[in-house]
């Protein structure tokens, strides 16, 4: 996030993670819902929230009753970090529940699109995990707006709780590489570890260590499976 509001809390509070939302879930949120404002929060904040109250999770921890969030502006520039009051959730929705989200019929030939069809229509390692859209693919979905575009790639999230082969993720690899090429996009995969959001494309080129990011900060770890 570029620019982040002040927390609505104590900064000596003691933080959470709140089991019921995870990074990357999206929370559709009440109207005049008691989002945190920060002396430096951008002019277009109030209207992005106005035209989709869709907010997702951060990766951040938080004081009771509250959870981090990001909102999203048009452009992809327009990113802010803020607070949100838990009273104020209306629903929540995850990657997984996002897969088979039909998106409007004239947005179905976008690149991003095409390769979610691909990634989702055929026979392939993914069907043995809980996987889903984030980043605009999720958001468009979730908030049934426009939200990607010709030039967007395809964020997923593959959630990997119990550790894989290094041919596991071999074969993850090259079938995300094989989609994103039918489809003329990219595909950018983040594997929900133990330890905390790993880059597919870190762990398939066998690097000794690999950037975890939690909720308590990223870290560099030799092992996404062995608990924090």
């Amino acid at each position: 996030m570029r620019v982040c509001a002040a927390p609505p809390f104590a900064e000596d509070a003691p933080r959470q993670d709140d089991a019921r939302w995870h990074a990357h879930d999206l929370l559709q949120i009440r109207r005049g819902a008691s989002i945190a404002h920060s002396s430096d929060e951008p002019d277009w904040v109030r209207g992005a929230l106005a035209r989709a109250p869709w907010v997702v999770v951060r990766r951040t921890r938080a004081a009771a009753g509250f959870v981090a969030v990001g909102v999203r502006g048009s452009a992809r520039s327009q990113r802010f970090g803020t607070w949100l009051d838990t009273e104020d959730i209306e629903s929540s929705s995850a990657p997984e529940d996002l897969r088979d989200i039909e998106p409007l019929r004239e947005r179905r030939a976008l690149p991003a699109f095409i390769a979610l069809a691909a990634l989702r229509e055929t026979a392939s390692p993914l069907r043995d995990y809980a996987w889903g859209p984030t980043g605009s693919a999720g958001f468009e979905l979730a908030a049934g707006i426009p939200t990607l575009t010709a030039s967007s790639d395809l964020d997923v999230l593959i959630r990997l709780p119990q550790r894989v082969s290094r041919a596991a993720i071999d074969s993850l690899a090259q079938t995300l590489a094989r989609a994103a090429s039918r489809a003329g996009t990219r595909i950018d995969a983040q594997l929900e570890t133990p330890s905390g959001g790993v880059a597919l494309a870190e762990l398939a080129v066998h690097k000794p260590r690999v950037l975890a990011r939690a909720s308590s900060g990223a870290q560099l770890v030799t092992d996404p499976w062995r608990t924090p």
